[in-house]
């Protein structure tokens, strides 16, 4: 397969540059398996679309202001976004500069202290940072939220709560498990009143997320390194769930990535789930066939991307295509801040 496969044409003005005023308003594309129509909702209506004994299984993990900014010796101008958090003060990070930074170069940081370079790893630079406080806290107040590129605009004081999810806890990732953004407090609760149940993983998104394919020959692409935790509370619950007739529904791709990951991980290759913590690269696009979730609630993603190949993986490349050409004419929101759909598989699980 090749990755103008999965190219669709979308109109900028539908790229959502700030998220509605209500988490729960947003639009919802049912997309049923089969030749079923398409049907247009909102999320507020999952109560009625799920059912009594379904597992939503959300990403519980938490956004980091990961972005910063300073100045090189030379007095050029640096944007760094990290990636992930080493030990001590030390992180992974990428750098954007007019000129490449050497090792042993200090970048001296807007928010205060230093940055120096330790050296250079594929796509991602190793820092270490001597700041006032350990670097997980001092990030909380010195960073900004790292909006996605195509929000073309500053973060705001309300990005700060709108890019992180009502139940985000587990710190590290640089970009948010955005499909769970449309859940809040009172929507949360009346799925619970329908007697639908909630598990977590943790996949920490990593700034790879935004990376474009850089060849055509999906086979070629090799996936950035993301950590994830799979526990055995949720391992469980999803037993129990299926024993019981229900359905696991998983909020967003993150989600299917880190169970397809913990089955990939089981050494016996039955393909059960057990528990698994530790990295994953995994690469899930049309042939690889999803075995660990029965429905998927998922934001729309951008053409020729990595999360469209799994979406179309799950249900269909043919399907998925039409269902976003569908919700262009309808005048759906995109991307990070815009409307979500459900889907169900191809051929059921």
């Amino acid at each position: 397969m090749k990755k103008s496969d999965f190219h669709y044409e979308l109109p900028e003005a539908l790229i959502a540059q700030v998220p509605l005023a209500e988490r729960s308003a947003s639009r919802l594309l049912c997309v049923p398996a089969g030749v079923q129509p398409f049907v247009d909702r909102c999320v507020r209506d999952l109560p009625e679309l799920l059912q009594p004994g379904d597992l939503l299984v959300f990403n519980d993990t938490r956004v980091l202001p990961a972005r910063l900014f300073g100045l090189k010796a030379t007095g050029g101008r640096v944007e760094i976004l990290i990636e992930r958090l080493l030990a001590g003060q030390e992180a992974r990070a990428q750098v954007s500069a007019s000129k490449s930074p050497k090792a042993g170069s200090r970048i001296a940081l807007d928010a205060g202290g230093e940055a120096e370079v330790l050296g250079r790893e594929g796509e991602f630079y190793r820092l270490r940072f001597d700041v006032d406080a350990p670097l997980e806290s001092w990030l909380l107040h010195a960073g900004r939220m790292p909006l996605p590129p195509y929000i073309r605009r500053e973060p705001g004081i309300d990005d700060a709560e709108r890019y992180q999810t009502v139940f985000a806890r587990e710190v590290g990732a640089v970009a948010a498990p955005t499909a769970g953004l449309h859940f809040d407090d009172a929507l949360l609760e009346a799925l619970r009143a329908r007697g639908v149940q909630f598990g977590h993983v943790t996949l920490h998104v990593g700034a790879g997320t935004f990376q474009p394919l850089r060849v055509d020959d999906l086979r070629e692409h090799r996936m950035h390194s993301e950590w994830l935790n799979v526990g055995a509370g949720l391992v469980e619950q999803i037993r129990d769930t299926r024993a019981a007739g229900g359905r696991v529904v998983a909020v967003g791709t993150t989600v299917v990535r880190a169970l397809e990951s913990a089955l990939q991980a089981d050494g016996a290759g039955n393909g059960e789930l057990r528990p698994f913590a530790g990295e994953t690269q995994i690469f899930i696009f049309p042939g690889y066939r999803i075995r660990s979730v029965d429905a998927l609630l998922t934001n729309f993603h951008l053409p020729e991307s990595t999360l469209l190949m799994l979406v179309s993986a799950f249900a269909g490349r043919e399907r998925v295509l039409s269902a976003y050409q569908h919700a262009v004419r309808e005048r759906y929101r995109f991307f990070s801040y815009g409307d979500a759909m459900l889907l169900f598989p191809e051929v059921a699980t």
